[in-house]
């Protein structure tokens, strides 16, 4: 018996199979990206960062989100996150960060280097994990939960890393936050004038948002100056995340026989979203780009961070996040208390 022969063409699906798996999740994080930046337009001293992590956190908490939309959240939360930290780039300009001067620009690496190093030292002093003291390092001596996702990208991704990356990220949250009416209380109690109180809101604050929201809080010429100090904190990002790719190769060589490391991928010295970064910098350095664009890079930019930046907080488990115990907490307090410290001696001493 011949088997009959149908005549209708094979069509194949226009729509590959995993767009369809991401596309649910993938929606839902750009739609709370879009609630997180309406809300800022009305109060733009609320980070739609900040905004969109809490969302996910309070989802992820109340209600049982079905599994289909575990895709889309997971690439929100990896791929969005690298084509907003490429997109950062664009608020980098060269000369404005150049015309901070020399003093201050070796404030900004000693404020970077030594948050970074001190943090690590002390979350060995309190026992935490030491994946978990890096990520809060570059989260607090950087630029928060970009650079804590960004650090994450290139160090171990296995269970145990993505959650340190949403107990580090609510860390930045939680204490980047307080900075918002600390800074400029104990700005005025310290005497500081305008200029200096907003260089030390830029080297001393995590997020970007924070350091607007605190520069806008203390007034006059604040917020410029704090801007620009803390988008050169954003710059290292690209050296740092260099340094710790080229140390997670050196880990994985060690850890494997010679033949095995030999076959086996190593993460690239320098990830190209970071190359991406530094596209963007000299983009915008060089490039006489219209405001349109810039506008439009900014906004997108936000978007896809803040996406990010939800997907994390999905991950988020209020129960999970009080198990990690008290020592992180303490490690977080007294990472913000360093970093401010030597921003706060980096800025009397540069006038």
């Amino acid at each position: 018996m011949t088997r009959a022969r149908s005549d209708s063409p094979v069509t194949k699906d226009p729509v590959p199979s995993w767009v369809g798996r991401m596309l649910p999740g993938c929606v839902l994080c750009l739609a709370a990206a879009g609630i997180g930046y309406g809300i800022n337009l009305f109060l733009p001293g609320v980070s739609a960062l900040i905004i969109a992590i809490v969302l996910g956190v309070l989802l992820t908490n109340v209600v049982h989100l079905p599994d289909a939309l575990s895709p889309g959240i997971d690439f929100s939360a990896k791929k969005l996150l690298r084509a907003g930290i490429i997109l950062l780039g664009l608020k980098l300009s060269l000369t404005s960060i150049i015309d901070l001067g020399v003093p201050m620009l070796l404030v900004v690496a000693c404020i970077v280097t030594g948050g970074m190093l001190g943090t690590v030292l002390l979350g060995r002093l309190l026992r935490v994990p030491p994946n978990l003291s890096l990520l809060i390092a570059c989260g607090f001596s950087i630029c928060g939960a970009a650079a804590v996702a960004g650090a994450a990208g290139v160090t171990d991704p296995d269970d145990e890393a993505e959650e340190d990356t949403i107990t580090a990220v609510a860390l930045v949250v939680i204490f980047g936050t307080l900075m918002i009416p600390l800074v400029p209380l104990v700005a005025g109690l310290l005497g500081l004038d305008v200029v200096a109180a907003g260089k030390w809101a830029g080297g001393s604050t995590h997020e970007i948002a924070q350091v607007v929201a605190i520069g806008g809080v203390i007034g006059g010429g604040a917020l410029a100056v704090a801007v620009v100090v803390k988008l050169a904190r954003v710059l290292l990002l690209a050296p740092v995340i260099a340094v710790l790719s080229f140390r997670q190769r050196r880990l994985q060589r060690s850890d494997m026989p010679g033949r095995q490391a030999s076959r086996t991928k190593l993460p690239p010295i320098v990830p190209p979203f970071i190359l991406g970064f530094l596209a963007m910098v000299l983009l915008r350095s060089f490039v006489a780009l219209p405001g349109a664009a810039l506008g439009a890079g900014e906004t997108l930019q936000t978007l896809l961070l803040a996406a990010a930046m939800f997907g994390l907080g999905c991950g988020v488990r209020i129960r999970n996040l009080l198990k990690v115990g008290l020592r992180p907490f303490g490690l977080a307090a007294a990472s913000t208390l360093l970093v401010a410290v030597i921003a706060h001696a980096g800025v009397a001493l540069a006038g």
